[in-house]
Order: C-alpha cells, then structure tokens, then sequence
C-alpha cells in the first residue's frame, strides 16, 4: 500500500509532551498502513529515545532515527531524506493535532492537487483541546492560487507545521531546512510558498501549539538568546533574494513584495527588541543597521501595516527609525530590566 503521509518529528529533551504528540497522529482514522511517523532524536538528555523506543515497539509505522545533536534544522532534514509519503508534515513534539482531522486535510491536497495546503492552529498552555472545533462542519471550497498571489493576499506564519506539503513538490525545488541556525523555517516556508504553482488555505481546526516558556524561542539564557538575534539578522539578509525572486511581470507581484519585505524588517524589528533584553554591546548596533540599511531592511519603513499594528509596534517603530534615540533607550530599559530580575 502507497504511504500517504510522512510526518516528521524533530525531537531534544522532550520526554514529558512526545506521548500526546505521538497519540494524537495515532487517533486519526487512518490504517497505520497509510502513514509513517518519523522521530527524530537530536541526543536527548532525557528519556525521549526511550519513549519513543516504546511506541515503536508497538506500531510498525514509527521509524526512529537517532542522531548526534545539530539542532533542529539537521533534524528535520534527516526525516526528510528518508520519508516515503506522498506528503510530509513537520510536527513539534511538544504540539499535537486535533483527533480525526489528518484524512481530510489529505482528501483536499489529492482532490485540489495542491503542492500546499496550510490550517489552523490552535495555542495552548495547560488545557488540553483534543477536538477540532469546526471540522464535522466539513469545508468550505478551497481558493486555490500560486505562492505568490498567496502570499500577496493571505498573511502567513513564519512556522513549518500550519501545512502539509506534496512530497514530490518540495524535492524538485530542492529546498532544505538551513542547519545550524534558528528561523530556518520561516526562510523554508517563504522559499517553498514562492515556487508552489498550486496551494490553498482549509477554514479548518487542526494544529494545537503549545505554548512553553522552556521553548527554544523562549530561551533566555544569554548564548542562547543572543544567537537567535544573529539568526535574525541572518533571515533578514536571506529575504533579500529572495524579494528579488518575485517575477515582477506577476499579476500580484507587487503586493508578494510588500508582505515579504514586511516579513524581512520583521525579524529586524524583533532583533531589535531581543536587543533590549540582551548582553549584546549597543556598540555593535550601528553596523547591524548599516548592514540592515544595505539590503533596504532598515528603516522600518514596511513593518507597519495589516500584519503588524497597534500602539506598542508603533512606539517601538518610531523610537527604533531614529538612530539617536536607539543607544540610550535601550540602555535605559536594562537598568530597569535587570533591577525587575
């Protein structure tokens, strides 16, 4: 029997929240046949191997790898390189999905041929939410579009698991997950979304995203938050060729732009308020927003809008477009951020 479904889940450390992860794909109405999951171990510390080592004893359909750490972007990759579905699914180990929910997001990507079809998602803290909230409702039809013209009029997430996506599709554009670096899949997704030729959005109640203040982005220790700045940095340069991907003989290539380049001073503008809790010298500020300057990220001058409003982005915009204003605000609110600790 042809495998439908690969989903792939990078894990480290996550031996408390794996089993829900792992039960909820379990709880979907599919014959194991049909779907393989794949647990990636980026050497935990904890017990998650022996976890996962358990399910797999019992369901033939869940394949382990385990592997020496190179973070999540590596991890991902090695799911990929040996999942065997006719469509993949990145999933988080410490999220899951809505039960019985998987078989009709697989029936609209073959009946739509799409190259995509992005969810819901769900956040959660403490509650546990097993159930989709609209999905007996059935859906409505789907608006399929290019990348582009998706991107142009419907705001997307910079996370991988809010889609599904055509096995086949992803391994002719050639397109990986960067390794080594935080926001690798924001840059994936904004690479894949502007090749796909057939992709829609499904008005359905799927993904539930745990909200944990031990996540990796929640992370708070210095080292760890201050390379999440540089990746920031980092993502904000590779949006740069990409903008400059966009045919501009598209029907909605200048409204793809405008949402990219919103993307782009996006992770300029969270670099910056990272900025304000980090170690990371004020001297160093000037030449990220020359670079920043260099590749048109900086000023803000795209940031507000649709996708980003409100008094408190509006403030932070204004203060962060004045270089003057920039060195003694943020050293301003350490004095108070450390006093607060």
């Amino acid at each position: 029997m042809q495998i439908q479904l690969s989903i792939v889940i990078p894990c480290y450390n996550m031996e408390r929240y794996l089993p829900q992860c792992i039960d909820s794909l379990l709880d979907q109405n599919l014959n194991p046949a049909e779907y393989e999951i794949i647990i990636v171990n980026d050497e935990s510390k904890d017990s998650t191997l022996k976890v996962a080592k358990n399910y797999a004893a019992k369901h033939a359909n869940i394949i382990i790898i385990d592997k020496k750490n190179a973070g999540v972007g590596a991890a991902r990759n090695s799911g990929y390189d040996i999942a065997r579905g006719e469509y993949l699914y990145f999933l988080d180990p410490d999220d899951y999905l809505a039960k019985n929910t998987v078989t009709t997001l697989l029936g609209l990507m073959e009946n739509n041929t799409l190259d995509i079809l992005t969810f819901h998602s769900m956040p959660v803290v403490k509650r546990h939410v097993p159930n989709s909230l609209n999905i007996e409702h059935g859906v409505k039809k789907l608006d399929v579009q290019d990348g582009i013209s998706y991107i142009a009029n419907i705001k997307h997430h910079n996370e991988i698991w809010w889609f599904f996506i055509r096995r086949d599709f992803m391994v002719s554009t050639g397109i990986r997950f960067i390794e080594g670096r935080w926001m690798e899949d924001a840059i994936l997704c904004s690479e894949l979304f502007l090749k796909a030729k057939r992709m829609a959005h499904a008005d359905v109640d799927v993904h539930r995203y745990r909200i944990l203040p031990t996540s990796a982005m929640r992370n708070k220790t210095p080292e760890h938050y201050n390379k999440v700045i540089y990746d920031n940095a980092n993502a904000a340069h590779v949006y740069k060729n990409l903008i400059e991907s966009v045919p501009s003989e598209h029907k909605d290539a200048a409204r793809c732009i405008r949402r990219l380049k919103t993307r782009q001073q996006s992770f300029v503008f969270f670099l910056m308020v990272r900025l304000m809790k980090s170690d990371i010298s004020v001297e160093k500020i000037p030449e990220m927003l020359s670079g920043f300057e260099k590749i048109d990220a900086y000023p803000l001058k795209k940031f507000l809008g649709p996708d980003y409003h409100g008094i408190g982005y509006s403030i932070l915009v204004f203060i962060f477009n004045r270089k003057p204003l920039i060195n003694p605000f943020i050293k301003f609110f350490r004095t108070f951020y450390n006093l607060a600790k």
